[in-house]
């Protein structure tokens, strides 16, 4: 797969202003803008930024549809995001079974400036994480923490995946094959 351009939908999805779209401009732009930000929902380039609110729920199931991996966005420093969030994880394993999920913790630099504005647990979350088989971040648009290596690993993850899968259908993996005979002699002695 080396060499070529790999398209894989993307979505991001979030409560309203816990910063989907600042986390979009961080890593396409590498830039922080000050909002205010009005409701994002359908925002080109690397994904589709659907808004958190509440009435665009119906609309945003258009949009996450077909999608390979979700970036479940919660803002740290505000509890009902992180219920939100497990709303919008409900949704996709309803409608798009095979989508891999990223929770995403953002505006962690809040909590730089005062630890006690944390309300959303860092066990719990990665408690769920576990549970749901979710990769977990925390990042900050403002100063570019994690954001890079968030997008980095959904990118490597869909490559490997996509891989494995191109592997089995064109060979084939059969479990009955018995084993390489150069393997077998070489490695069980």
């Amino acid at each position: 797969m080396s060499g070529q351009r790999v398209d894989v939908k993307v979505v991001m999805l979030g409560k309203e202003y816990v910063g989907k779209t600042s986390l979009v401009e961080r890593y396409v732009h590498d830039r922080f803008l000050v909002g205010p930000y009005q409701n994002t929902i359908g925002a080109a380039f690397v994904a589709k930024d659907t808004a958190g609110s509440e009435r665009y729920e119906a609309m945003s199931r258009i949009y996450y549809r077909g999608a390979k991996a979700a970036i479940v966005c919660y803002d740290l420093t505000d509890s009902s995001s992180f219920e939100r969030a497990k709303f919008w994880v409900k949704e996709l394993r309803n409608l798009e079974e095979g989508c891999q999920i990223y929770l995403c913790g953002t505006k962690s630099d809040l909590l730089e400036e005062d630890r006690r504005r944390r309300r959303v647990d860092f066990h719990d979350v990665q408690d769920y994480a576990d549970n749901i088989k979710a990769q977990l971040f925390e990042t900050s648009s403002k100063t570019g923490q994690s954001v890079d290596e968030l997008f980095q690993k959904v990118a490597e993850d869909y490559v490997s995946v996509a891989a494995f899968q191109v592997m089995t259908e064109d060979k084939g993996v059969d479990l009955g094959q018995k084993a390489n005979p150069y393997f077998y002699s070489c490695c069980h002695h």
